[in-house]
Order: structure tokens, then sequence, then C-alpha cells
């Protein structure tokens, strides 16, 4: 039986669509989290889902770009915060996923990451899109890298992008191994590597 359909607000309906695929689709992957089970957690009947979007890949996508919009406000947070040095600031974020991580017992990690690793060899909208999204946290911590020559803290012939770019390689591959074992541990050894080998400076404390 279908559920009734619901008397919330229309863009309601579709953000808590879109809020339970976030979580979902961290959790289970494009492929293994099916529509049924999503319409029946969200309360909305099957065919009113169409109303909101023409198709699974327009929802995935639609997720996608929610994530992409939190997750650049957390790099914001992060990033734009002045009270901090520029390396400290990097330091945070790393200390602050770890603690998500932990928070959410090592079930969700990165829906990009997870999305990039099942999709981006087999459908061009996402490749395209989930690679857009690491774009911009890549240039959000070359910007950061930046501020931190300006400050000093690296000497001047630092290559910022190179460095952003090598650490998003290594963090999602971290995340993902934090998953497989449940532990920080490979966080702590990504961060430990970046900081006191490529940029010269300690790594922040992490949580077992």
């Amino acid at each position: 039986m279908n559920p009734r359909p619901s008397s919330r607000p229309r863009g309601a309906t579709r953000d808590e669509l879109v809020h339970i695929g976030v979580r979902m689709l961290t959790e289970k992957g494009y492929g293994q989290t099916g529509l049924d089970e999503i319409l029946r957690t969200a309360g909305v009947p099957k065919g009113s889902f169409y109303h909101y979007f023409p198709s699974k890949e327009a929802y995935g996508l639609a997720v996608v770009e929610h994530y992409a919009q939190y997750f650049a406000k957390r790099l914001a947070r992060a990033f734009d915060d002045d009270s901090l040095a520029p390396l400290d600031r990097l330091r945070r974020f790393v200390t602050e996923a770890c603690a998500g991580m932990i928070r959410h017992e090592f079930r969700r990690g990165c829906l990009v990451g997870n999305l990039g690793q099942e999709l981006g060899a087999h459908n061009d909208a996402f490749r395209e899109r989930l690679e857009a999204v690491l774009g911009h946290w890549q240039a959000r911590v070359a910007d950061c890298l930046r501020a931190a020559i300006r400050a000093g803290e690296l000497p001047p012939e630092t290559d910022a992008e190179a460095l952003a770019g090598f650490f998003w390689i290594a963090w999602e591959g971290a995340i993902l191994r934090a998953k497989l074992t449940r532990s920080t541990a490979p966080l702590a050894l990504c961060a430990r590597v970046f900081f006191t080998q490529l940029l010269h400076a300690a790594p922040p404390s992490l949580p077992d």
C-alpha cells in the first residue's frame, strides 16, 4: 500500500526527500538505495515523486547539489575564520571531519567520494558534477595554503594548487579506509604525512 499523499508544502516535501537521500546515498550508495525505501521513509506516494524529480538520476544529482552546498558552508566556516592562522584552519577542518566520522559510527564518510567510486566511470552526468565539486573543495584548500604563504607559515615557492590536489586525493582515500577499519587511524596517518612531510608543520591531535 502506498502512503497517503503528503499535506506538506511542495518545497518542504522536496527538501525532505533530498535530506533523506543524503543520508541513504551516503550510507548505502546509489545503486543500493531504492526509491520505494526513500518514499516510505519520507511518507510520500510514488506517484508524487515525479512531481519533484523526473528520474532517479535527477534526484541523485539534486542530492549531490544539496551536499555540495552544505559542504561549501562547512569549508567557509573553517577557512574564513580569521581568528586562526591559515594552517590551523586546515587542522581544525581535519579534526572536525574526524569527529564527524566517529559521530556517524563510520557509516557515512563522504557522499562525493562514495558516488565517485560507484558512478564516476559509468555516468557522465554524475562524473562531471562530482569532479566540479571536488574542484571547488581543492580551490578552497589552495586558497588556505596561499594564505599560509602570505602569513609566512609556508615558503613562497610552495605549490599551493598541487598540494591542495594531493590533500583531497589522499583524504578521500583515507575516509574510505577509515570506513573499512572503523577507525580514525587512516585519517590521522593522512594528516600526519600531509602536515609533517609536505607542509613541514605539526599534525593536529586526533581522537583514536
